[in-house]
């Protein structure tokens, strides 16, 4: 599938993410203890045969370049093809893609590339997109999009955008997930298209300017374009919010969810950091929790997951937690329900409860 070129369109409103991307972009976000948010949608895409990726990001992405590296932890340190990071636009991609793909239109017309694979970093899942792409071509649609048919949405995927389809399984109008269907169809902004087709709509969006996005054009254009629709039927968490980040951390506790996310056939890559093992004292009581290398653990841990280089003081009794690497948890501390920033010092009796509807996240000692 060396016919497609991937592009990670870093486009997410991360309005509701709070301080933990004031200095961060969401994709470079920990989550599962060791991994960053976009090393899934990474992973799916070189999985899937895709040995060329564009990563259309912002500003203040210094953390996400760093974790990038060159591309070798998804073997696309390469001289040809392999991982492109543009960087350098003027424009905030959460509201306008199109003048940052328009500057870059050479990466599309000199990649070879007959198809393009749109995606966002922030859909956690694993997929198989070469299944997708020979969907597209059987179908002879314009554009295909992947959606995942939901029930009761309206506690996950606020937000998110709704596909409703006509008689012939076409894609008729696009919505917004408001949280009074039961059963919704959730559209995952993964998009199939031929990269001419996703030229001409560049040069249509900046002619025109009528459209700031590739995905509104499409949205605005379902009479004219012929777009179909792939169905994904895997488990999928969307990160849009601080309390779907928690959500997805803890869903990874369940062995079923976490055995499919992390299958041994199509694993998830990241960049690699040696560190000694976790050392449990005798005192130490851990339950039903993900818990990565460096760490050191005296106290008891339920239900939580915990990032690398973690200390975890005597008498401490974690419960339902996110703790990102490096911080501290001092002696008898008590936290429930609490996300952690990395690098966070909680001081020896500590008490911090938040609870599942609202986790209290803590950056910097700094309670929100």
């Amino acid at each position: 599938m060396n016919n497609c070129l991937g592009i990670i369109n870093l486009d997410g409103n991360e309005s509701k993410m709070g301080e933990l991307v004031v200095n961060r972009p969401l994709a470079s976000v920990p989550i599962a203890a060791r991994y960053r948010i976009i090393d899934f949608v990474l992973s799916n895409m070189t999985n899937s045969g895709i040995d060329c990726i564009g990563i259309f990001t912002k500003n203040k992405s210094r953390s996400l370049i760093d974790h990038l590296t060159n591309g070798k932890p998804w073997d696309l340190n390469r001289k040809k093809d392999g991982l492109k990071v543009f960087n350098f636009g003027d424009y905030d991609p959460s509201y306008e893609d199109v003048h940052n793909f328009s500057e870059n239109i050479e990466f599309f017309k000199y990649s070879r590339k007959e198809y393009v694979l749109l995606a966002p970093s922030y859909m956690i899942c694993n997929i198989d997109f070469e299944e997708v792409i020979d969907y597209h071509k059987k179908s002879g649609k314009d554009v295909t999009m992947v959606y995942k048919n939901i029930k009761e949405p309206q506690n996950a995927f606020d937000d998110c955008s709704v596909l409703n389809f006509g008689d012939l399984g076409e894609v008729i109008s696009i919505g917004e997930n408001v949280g009074h269907s039961k059963n919704v169809n959730i559209s995952m902004e993964m998009y199939v298209l031929e990269t001419s087709t996703f030229i001409d709509i560049i040069h249509e969006c900046i002619r025109s300017g009528m459209y700031r996005k590739v995905r509104s054009y499409i949205s605005a254009n379902l009479r004219n374009l012929r777009v179909g629709a792939y169905e994904f039927t895997g488990h999928l968490e969307c990160i849009n919010s601080l309390k779907a980040l928690y959500d997805a951390n803890l869903a990874l506790l369940n062995r079923r969810i976490s055995k499919e996310i992390f299958s041994e056939e199509r694993p998830i890559f990241t960049k690699t950091k040696d560190e000694a093992p976790t050392h449990y004292t005798s005192s130490s009581k851990v339950i039903n929790s993900i818990i990565a290398n460096g760490c050191y653990v005296k106290g008891e841990v339920e239900n939580c997951v915990i990032g690398r280089r973690v200390y975890i003081g005597e008498g401490v009794k974690l419960k339902n937690c996110v703790i990102m690497q490096n911080s501290v948890i001092g002696d008898y501390s008590v936290l429930d329900n609490v996300i952690a920033d990395k690098g966070i010092e909680i001081k020896k009796d500590e008490k911090l409860i938040g609870s599942r509807l609202y986790p209290l996240f803590i950056k910097k000692n700094k309670v929100v």
